[in-house]
This record gives structure tokens, sequence and C-alpha cells, in this order.
């Protein structure tokens, strides 16, 4: 059975069953950081002389008020006080140098929550950042969250997944910048003065990933009449369940970006690459979940199973139709394992149905998975461009490339004296254009996907399922 979360009390503060976010102090801080993001500029900084800016006066006002909030609500958090004192100076420091661009690296490095990953574990997070997928301005932001982190979760990262870095999170409330497509809180997106040597942590949101995964797959099998099993329909239906396969994928996935064989690491290493090779990154680390998930099942564990529907099923239908096209590397992995499956007669689309062969699926995602492995594992003996182009090789043995583009007509096209990275500006920006197949999807799931802005397991339709 999926385990629930735990209600046991965290010594010293506050129970996972009591919620920061009905202490009437999260409400004056809430408020106070709304009234300050509006008069932010893109890097964080206040303008004073702007027009229509606020006066000083108010905003240092609205930061007391922030900082006020902190104190009283730091007694039912301890585990969060020296992260809690760190950010008060933090703010307190910025307005005494009269709201520049922000600097809250002490606060950042006092802030380490993936040393005590204990489930139903709340935090109170106030930083200036953007909001990947969300906002892109360093405004401030506060939000309240929760840990995931369920016993057999703990087992499984301690003795198959190290990953001591990871945090699987909740919402419990925030500020205008979650309210938007960001499933994740990263340090790299505070502003600070210098990055740190090493990130500790990094935390990704599984209540919204589980929330919109049910609302589009709900659609979308309606939209295609695909019938799913009693498993996969189960976990499209129970959030509980769902959140715990997504902290499960997550953990695999975000480990899998430096574990293999690995000729680049676009995550890791700055350099400029063609889209496709982050989209078959992406992919590579999903179908790792994936065989895992397998793997997994294979050994008692029905999160196991779930992990392989929520793979396909997310990937099949919400990533290939999510975002805008320009350079889509995740709805890039979506079409490339849609066609895997349709070309190996594991996925059926006929009569304006969809079906697919569970078993089969299974068998031929793992050999789609064998063939990435592969690219990988031969990549670290190529020069840098032979290897982008048998990884376009393989993308396009699946997915049509655009009528124009340069890079499908091969080596010759190019301008081969130019460095590899001049050669990205080659690249179309949808270089694998949607097939009709997706092009029908997207117009008829358009609406529910906006649907998803800012969604988490509260929102109010979804509670009620």
């Amino acid at each position: 059975m999926t385990e629930m979360l735990s209600s046991k009390a965290v010594e010293g503060g506050i129970t996972s069953a009591e919620r920061v976010v009905e202490h009437p102090a999260w409400a004056a801080l809430k408020g106070a950081v709304e009234a300050i993001r509006p008069a932010q500029s893109k890097d964080g900084s206040v303008d004073f002389e702007a027009p229509e800016a606020p006066a000083r006066s108010a905003v240092e006002a609205e930061l007391e008020r922030v900082c006020a909030a902190v104190r009283e609500l730091t007694p039912s958090l301890p585990h969060d006080a020296a992260y809690h004192e760190a950010l008060v100076a933090d703010l307190r420091r910025w307005a005494a140098d009269g709201f520049g661009v922000p600097d809250f690296l002490d606060s950042l490095l006092a802030f380490q929550p993936a040393q005590s990953r204990e489930d139903g574990l709340q935090h109170l997070v106030v930083f200036p950042m953007y909001t990947q997928n969300g906002n892109p301005d360093r405004n401030l932001e506060a939000v309240v969250l929760r840990m995931v982190w369920p016993d057999w979760l703990a087992e499984l990262e301690r003795t198959r997944y190290d990953n001591p870095l990871f945090c699987g999170i909740t919402f419990e409330d925030f500020t205008s910048g979650y309210d938007t497509n960001s499933a994740v809180l990263f340090p790299e997106t505070v502003a600070v003065r210098e990055a740190p040597p090493r990130f500790s942590w990094g935390g990704i949101f599984c209540d919204r990933e589980a929330a919109r995964f049910r609302r589009v797959v709900d659609a979308a099998c309606d939209v295609t009449s695909l019938e799913l099993p009693e498993e996969a329909h189960g976990l499209v239906t129970d959030q509980e369940r769902c959140q715990q396969t997504f902290v499960l994928w997550d953990m695999v996935h975000d480990r899998t970006h430096s574990h293999g064989d690995l000729p680049f690491d676009p995550f890791m290493i700055k350099q400029r690459q063609p889209f496709w090779m982050y989209g078959l990154e992406e992919l590579r680390c999903d179908l790792t979940a994936f065989h895992e998930g397998v793997r997994l099942a294979a050994d008692g564990y029905p999160q196991g199973r779930d992990v392989q529907f929520a793979v396909l099923l997310d990937r099949l239908f919400r990533f290939p139709v999510t975002g805008e096209r320009n350079r889509n590397y995740d709805g890039l992995g979506g079409q490339l394992l849609f066609a895997y499956l349709h070309q190996h007669d594991a996925l059926r689309w006929r009569d304006n149905k969809l079906a697919i062969d569970w078993d089969l699926a299974r068998e031929v995602t793992m050999r789609l998975r064998e063939e990435i492995e592969t690219l990988y594992r031969a990549g670290i003996d190529r020069p840098k461009l032979v290897h982008w182009f048998k990884a376009y090789e393989l993308v396009a043995a699946y997915l049509s490339p655009h009528p124009g583009s340069t890079w499908a007509k091969g080596p010759d096209a190019l301008d081969l004296s130019l460095p590899p990275r001049k050669l990205v500006d080659e690249v179309l920006p949808d270089e694998f254009p949607l097939s009709m197949f997706y092009e029908a999807l997207a117009k008829k799931l358009r609406s529910v996907i906006a649907s998803t802005k800012g969604i988490t397991a509260q929102t109010p339709a979804l509670a009620a399922a």
C-alpha cells in the first residue's frame, strides 16, 4: 500500500498536523512580501526614482513586517532558527544598503533542508529569486512547504539511490512567483553576491507535479478514448499515491544526471548544445527512472509499477503539448517516446482511438533506453560535433525534421570551419515539429494545460476529485 504522510511531531516544533499557514503571522508576512514585489526591478533592486515608485519609508515598513513575522513564526519552526536569523539580517542589510541588487548568500548557506529530511516537516522560506518555469525576475518570494520523506523512500535513498541533496516537498502556501508553472525550489535561483562552491539541496514540489499530471492525463484519456488498466487508473485518481510516485521518480531522475556513461552533462557543465541533446539527456534520466521502476516492481515495491505508468503517461501526453515550441527539449523527448512506441507496435492510433499494449510498451521503452545508453557510451570516443550528429540521427530515425532544416541535410550543408557552438545557430527553433497527432491533441488540451498554472493538491476541483 502507498504510505501516507506521517503525523508525528517534530521535537520542539510544530506538528505536521498543525499548519504554519494558519498562523496569523503567515498572512502578515505574505501580505508584506506581495506589497514589496511590485516595486522591484528585474534584478531584485528597487528604483525609488522610477515613475510611480513607492516611498522608501513604505518599503522599509513592509520589510520590517516581514522580519517581525519571521521572528514570530520561528519558535514553531526551531529547525529553521539559524536560517531565519540569517534571513532577517540579510533583509535588514538589503534595506540599509538602499534596496540595491539583493544579496542573500548568508541566509542561503544557513538554509539546509536536506540535513533533516523528516516526513511532514514544514519550512518557511523567504528569498529574492526567480522561479523556474514561472517568474523570470528576482522578486522577493515566500513559501511554506512540507517535506515528503516516507520511511520506504528514505530506505531506498539509503540503500539504492544515494541522493543526499534531494528534497521531495509539497506546497502549503506561496506568493505570486509560485502561482505559475514552477514546481521546483532551487538554490541557484536566489540572488547572491557570488555562487557558493557547491549547492547542498534541491527541492521538487511533487504535489504540483502530481496534480497537473492527474488533470492532463485524465483529459487526454477522455480525448483519445484511451482505456487505462486498473492500476494506472488508480494512480491517476489518487493524489497522495501520485505524489509519492513523483517523489520517487524525481529522486532517481535527479541523481541520473551525474551517473552512467556521460560524454557530457549539459546541466553540470555550462556549454552550448543543440536542444535535442538536452532532450535526450532529460529522456535518459526519465527512462532510467522507468528502468528502476521495473526493477522495484519485481522486488515487490508497488511504487515501481506506478513510476512506470507515470513516466509513460506524463511523457506521452503532457510533455509534447506543454510550453512554447521554441527549442522545447522536454516536448521533443515526449514526441520521441511516442513515435518509438508507435513504430514498434506498442501503441496504435486507429478509428480516432488510442490503444497501448502495456506489456509490449514496457519492453519497447526499455529498448529506447538501451539505444540512448549506447549513444552515450560511444560518445566519449567521438568529437563533439560527430556526437551531435549521431544524436540527431537517432532522433531523426523516428521523428521527421523540419523540411527547411540545415542540420537534416547533413555535415555538407554546414560550415564545419566554425566551432561547434556556432553551428547551434543553424538549429531551427522547432527542428522537429509536432506530428499531426500532437497538433490535434494540443488544440484539444490547450485549456486544460492552461488550467494547471499554480495548481496544487489543494486546488478545489482537484481536491474534490
